[in-house]
């Protein structure tokens, strides 16, 4: 499909509405994205047309909704290139998935291993790898960035050695829209050290790029559908089979299980192992709707969109008296992290606020990230497929404002 932002903006109902009696410009897709229409229609759809549980009735309705449930599978699965479904396992979001490989990292970890991650990191994936290595005795590596908010290449691979049994890094930093080279840097983790394992946070990468995750060689990839124009409360965890099929299980219950008695229980295939309980049945399906929707246009007329929107709002910054890009990494998707003079943040996202400009404020889940980069937290404007250049101008109009009104 040919790219026009004015008729994708239209698949948008949320796009036009009012706040504070403005016209709405959404800048926080970093946050969450909106949902297009063809989301909205797939939820209400299962609810009107086929609302039931999976896998386990005897009656139409069951068998149409697992039809549904497990074709999604099917397309998120291939949206990243997992070799088999068996690889894609249900989570509520990027947190569980990255949780679950944590949980089970923390019993196979011994006192002598080490787990490397990043400067960059989101607390999803840096507190689930420091508690597993304060209950194994591991250690936790960090690797650091430079001024701008790159990641040290040549740190990092100074950090990877025979100790190293886990990195897990972003693919891109939700913070400073920093895009790590991660096929490059796993290759290196698979040369020097190649038992580790390699997991990426993908909450931020899917959206902006073609992720591959056969091509990447890692071992786990994690994702959230709400960062992919899919709905809450739902993502995936991409795993190589090998890695997956004897994976510790986290959560026990129902449909996970192949016999249960009551001295011991076994455990079923994969996916339904690392799956326990009923599942989130309308998210899947409204995840791969999202899927779907995105796969219509090509991938690099919506990074050249981003990009246009990033160039444009650097440009204007530039230009503008006390303001100050936090991050300015040579690669980067479309967030623009910023300090101001003339006050707070939080200040400046309350008076963006009011004129009907969502962007997001604070340490953006990232504290240490924003300790060693010395601030206390950044505005950020985050772009998306249905931004225009329009509204970036009256991004700078509104901080333009909130200059005079803090002054």
């Amino acid at each position: 499909m040919s790219f026009d932002v004015n008729a994708i903006r239209r698949e948008f109902p949320i796009l036009s509405r009012e706040v504070h009696g403005k016209p709405l410009v959404y800048l926080d897709s970093a946050a969450t994205t909106q949902k297009p229409q063809a989301v909205i229609d797939a939820l209400v759809e299962f609810y009107t047309e086929c609302n039931s549980n999976v896998h386990r009735g005897a009656h139409f309705l069951s068998d149409e909704a697992t039809r549904r449930y497990e074709a999604a599978r099917d397309i998120v699965a291939g949206f990243i290139n997992a070799s088999q479904r068996e690889e894609l396992i249900w989570t509520s979001g990027t947190t569980e998935s990255i949780n679950i490989v944590a949980k089970g990292m923390a019993q196979q970890l011994k006192a002598t291993d080490e787990v490397v991650v990043t400067e960059l990191e989101h607390h999803a994936n840096l507190v689930t790898w420091q508690q597993a290595c304060l209950a194994s005795g591991a250690s936790l590596k960090v690797a650091p960035i430079d001024d701008n908010g790159a990641l040290n290449i040549a740190a990092f691979e100074a950090l990877i050695n025979e100790h190293t049994a886990m990195v897990s890094m972003p693919h891109v930093s939700n913070a400073l829209g920093t895009v790590n080279p991660i096929q490059q840097l796993i290759a290196y983790v698979r040369n020097k050290a190649p038992k580790a394992l390699v997991m990426i946070d993908g909450a931020q990468g899917v959206a902006h790029s073609t992720v591959d995750v056969q091509a990447l060689d890692c071992d786990f990839y994690a994702f959230s559908a709400h960062k992919l124009f899919g709905p809450t409360g739902i993502g995936a965890l991409w795993g190589r089979y090998q890695v997956l099929e004897n994976w510790p299980v986290w959560l026990t219950g129902g449909e996970m299980i192949a016999t249960v008695s009551y001295q011991e229980s076994t455990w079923g295939p994969l996916p339904n192992r690392l799956e326990a309980g009923t599942p989130n049945i309308a998210g899947a399906i409204g995840m791969a709707a999202g899927i779907q929707w995105l796969q219509q246009f090509d991938m690099a007329d919506v990074q050249r969109h981003e990009q246009a929107l990033m160039a444009k709002a650097v440009e204007l910054g530039h230009a503008m008296p006390g303001l100050r890009l936090v991050g300015n990494a040579p690669e980067k998707v479309g967030v623009y992290s910023f300090v101001m003079d003339a006050g707070h943040p939080a200040d400046i996202g309350f008076i963006l606020d009011r004129q009907g400009i969502a962007i997001r404020t604070g340490d953006h889940c990232a504290q240490p990230l924003m300790a060693r980069l010395n601030v206390p937290g950044t505005a950020r404007a985050s772009f998306s497929i249905y931004n225009t250049l329009d509204e970036v101008e009256q991004l700078f109009a509104g901080l333009r404002k909130a200059q005079e009104m803090l002054a």
